[in-house]
């Protein structure tokens, strides 16, 4: 991956792409909670994106046949004093751009624990009904950068044209995967082509929210698709996180001194690229989260 610096808009290439008689197409925007969502920063962006417009609710991929509930387990609402489960699985919406030549279609849900190849034809099968012209990816990754300096966002796309017009380049990531990089790879088979957002969190600092982290994925949302979302409020609660984990890191000199390494490592050159060293050392980590018995070596904080 690099660091991005788009010059158009996904939803201006997908429109491109299309003839002048086809149905109005839209851009496939997804995220999953998961391994591919540190600090939940991820599955929260696309959640403000969707929450920023009256959407039209398309149908659900998942539920028992993808999801172990042991792993991904239901949660208890209440509903006028009543309990109501709501299960694992990803949603599609249809959201409408009315200033842009394309619609947003947002999945939004829990990364499977079974029968990928299934769960990504099946989210290929909503999306081709709704013309999909591109397939836009969300992801946050545990990464050595400090929460004192800009979050990095990175794009990647393995499609020659998204290259040229975005001026990306190819991933050269080799490496466990998750579900957006397989669902990647069915979209393009399809001959759709897609691309990659990433946003590196600030590995002492993963619990969720995220809020510095999702603002930035939301910024990096509206450069992409020429549209503007509500974020002022999130725009205060990146602030405020920051203070707070501020205050924390200040107040043991261990993780002061090691927030000054990342900072002088990261102004002394630019920012540190998503590498397939950094991304199986975060594999390693949400493996070890799950197996609290094994060790992690390296510093690592909990603030």
């Amino acid at each position: 991956m690099q660091e991005h610096g788009s010059q158009r808009t996904l939803t201006g290439f997908v429109a491109d792409s299309l003839a002048q008689d086809a149905p109005r197409p839209t851009v496939l925007v997804c995220a999953f909670e998961g391994w591919n969502d540190a600090g939940s920063a991820a599955s929260d962006a696309v959640r403000l994106v969707l929450d920023s417009a009256e959407t039209r609710y398309l149908g659900t991929v998942g539920e028992d046949e993808f999801y172990d509930y042991q792993f991904s387990r239901p949660r208890v609402r209440r509903e006028g004093g009543k309990p109501v489960i709501d299960w694992p699985q990803t949603d599609l919406y249809r959201l409408p751009l009315p200033q842009q030549p394309a619609d947003l279609l947002i999945a939004l849900g829990v990364e499977p624990t079974y029968r990928w190849k299934a769960f990504c034809q099946q989210v290929l099968h909503l999306a081709a009904a709704q013309h999909v012209g591109a397939c836009l990816t969300v992801g946050a990754l545990l990464a050595d950068v400090p929460h004192t300096r800009s979050v990095p966002t990175l794009l990647h796309s393995d499609h020659a044209r998204l290259q040229e017009q975005l001026q990306l380049t190819a991933s050269v990531y080799e490496g466990p995967t998750g579900i957006p990089g397989v669902l990647t790879q069915f979209f393009e088979s399809a001959g759709i082509p897609t691309m990659s957002l990433w946003a590196q969190q600030p590995h002492y600092v993963a619990q969720a929210p995220s809020p510095k982290v999702q603002l930035a994925l939301v910024e990096t949302l509206e450069e992409l698709l020429g549209t503007h979302f509500p974020a002022e409020q999130l725009r205060d609660d990146a602030l405020a996180w920051q203070r707070g984990v501020d205050e924390l890191a200040g107040a043991d000199p261990d993780v002061a001194r090691y927030v000054r390494q990342l900072e002088q490592a990261s102004d002394a050159s630019e920012l540190p690229e998503a590498s397939g060293e950094s991304i199986a050392r975060e594999f390693e980590r949400y493996l070890k989260r799950r197996d609290p018995g094994r060790g992690e070596s390296g510093p690592s904080y909990d603030i």
